[in-house]
């Protein structure tokens, strides 16, 4: 599950403002090709190495082998998400034993940015591939005019349902609002149907979002001026947010479970929950944990995610993945071409979608024909990229992240188990978290605006 960093071990001095002083800026060494997973198709090229998990990696390295003579891709599978990102740190502290390319999910970039543990793409040429991204997805990886990464994938978010119990309970119409959606949640309990949704403590970035998308700016950072930061997570939207979803946790509108376990999943198959609010990649991750095949083949769908304010939608994002260069590596130059190029093929791009590994975010296949009218197996043969997440996925505006990402995570994951016990209020919530947030970040040698 790539888009789960909150697993990831907490790094919070590494992650904070004193490590950064200690970065490389380029004078280490980084992991020199010598066993690779893949075949080296030009001996003579330029070898550089890459850390990546996606599923159909060999195919895509092997895709770019044979397409380049003057640089190779030595590829190695460090780890799925957070076990990767632990050994980048060690790699990071030891200034030595990092890839010369290694693949970050979106929101850990400031994170490793700060350490000077990436390298500015800007003058490799990053942006002679900008004009393929939409200006959000390119947000999520810039920092001014410096460019630390090139995105792969993305999580545009929907609303994933159940036909069968929505037309067993009487909800005509998917909900298009979130006062909607309670609405459609208390006539489904009322009648006693399942849980209408979920709201999992163990996805902190989903809640995140829906702040996001409900007006929050949690954070607000610019590496320019790397010891400040702004922290508002007590504003009015932010409660709103956690409110609304602590009121149907209480009311046992919704399920509270965490996402991603083997429970969740038969829920999902067994018709527990009318509703997944998720990414662009849930079709793939359910098709791969089982769901769809069974006796609920053919009995999902996917609708808008539902708005606060149906006149002024705001499309959010959860998850998705880039390619970066480390200051560590030896040839940066040659790092940067694999970084640029490396998954961006067509034929890499193709499989990647249609087998459901990648929402890519690469304009030429958002444009192509073949993706935009592809009749998805899992919502029944809906046009889901077309109707759903192709329009929000160019309409995502970006996010801002701050450097300690995984903190924060986990801080605000505690908040939402005793909001869903009725323990706490989503505005006490609120304001615990700013606290917690302005002190930690203080203590990091931030100073807080």
């Amino acid at each position: 599950m790539r888009r789960l960093v909150i697993a990831m071990p907490l790094l919070s001095l590494a992650l904070g403002l004193g490590a950064c002083s200690g970065g490389d800026g380029g004078g280490g060494t980084s992991a020199k090709p010598t066993t690779c997973t893949n075949k080296i198709v030009h001996a003579d090229a330029t070898a550089v190495s890459v850390w990546a998990w996606y599923p159909n990696m060999a195919k895509v390295v092997d895709n770019f082998n044979n397409a380049h003579t003057d640089v190779q891709v030595c590829w190695t599978n460090a780890g799925q998400g957070a076990p990767e990102y632990a050994k980048f740190q060690t790699a990071i502290s030891a200034k030595k034993g990092a890839p010369d390319v290694i693949m970050l999910e979106a929101d850990q970039l400031v994170g490793f940015e700060i350490q000077e543990a990436l390298v500015d793409l800007a003058p490799y040429g990053a942006n002679d591939v900008k004009a393929k991204f939409s200006p959000g997805a390119w947000k999520d990886v810039s920092q001014g005019a410096a460019v630390y990464a090139i995105p792969v994938d993305g999580g545009p978010m929907a609303m994933i349902y159940r036909t069968d119990v929505f037309a067993k309970y009487g909800i005509k119409a998917p909900p298009k609002t979130w006062a909607e959606y309670a609405d459609a949640a208390a006539k489904v309990k009322a009648a006693g149907g399942p849980n209408f949704g979920d709201f999992g403590s163990n996805v902190p970035a989903v809640a995140t979002a829906l702040m996001i998308q409900k007006g929050a700016h949690p954070f607000t950072y610019d590496l320019a001026a790397k010891q400040d930061i702004t922290i508002k997570l007590d504003d009015q939207a932010t409660k709103d947010v956690l409110t609304y979803w602590g009121g149907l946790a209480t009311r046992k509108l919704i399920g509270t479970e965490d996402q991603f376990t083997t429970d969740y999943i038969a829920g999902v198959v067994n018709g527990k929950y009318a509703t997944y609010v998720s990414a662009a990649w849930a079709p793939g991750y359910l098709t791969g944990a089982g769901v769809g095949s069974g006796a609920e083949k053919g009995k999902f769908a996917v609708a808008p995610l539902p708005q606060w304010d149906n006149a002024a939608p705001v499309s959010v994002n959860w998850g998705g993945s880039t390619f970066a260069v480390t200051a560590q590596a030896s040839d940066k130059k040659a790092a940067a071409e694999v970084a640029k190029g490396l998954y961006a093929d067509e034929a890499s791009l193709t499989d990647g979608w249609k087998t459901q590994t990648i929402f890519p975010l690469n304009q030429d296949v958002l444009k192509s024909d073949a993706f935009v009218t592809n009749k998805v197996e899992f919502f029944n043969g809906q046009t889901a990229n077309k109707d759903i997440y192709i329009p929000a996925a160019n309409a995502y505006a970006g996010a801002t992240y701050s450097p300690f990402t995984v903190y924060y995570y986990a801080q605000l994951q505690a908040q939402i188990v005793k909001i869903n016990s009725g323990r706490t209020t989503g505005d006490q919530a609120a304001t615990d978290l700013q606290d917690i947030m302005v002190k930690y970040a203080k203590s990091q040698g931030f100073t807080v605006r």
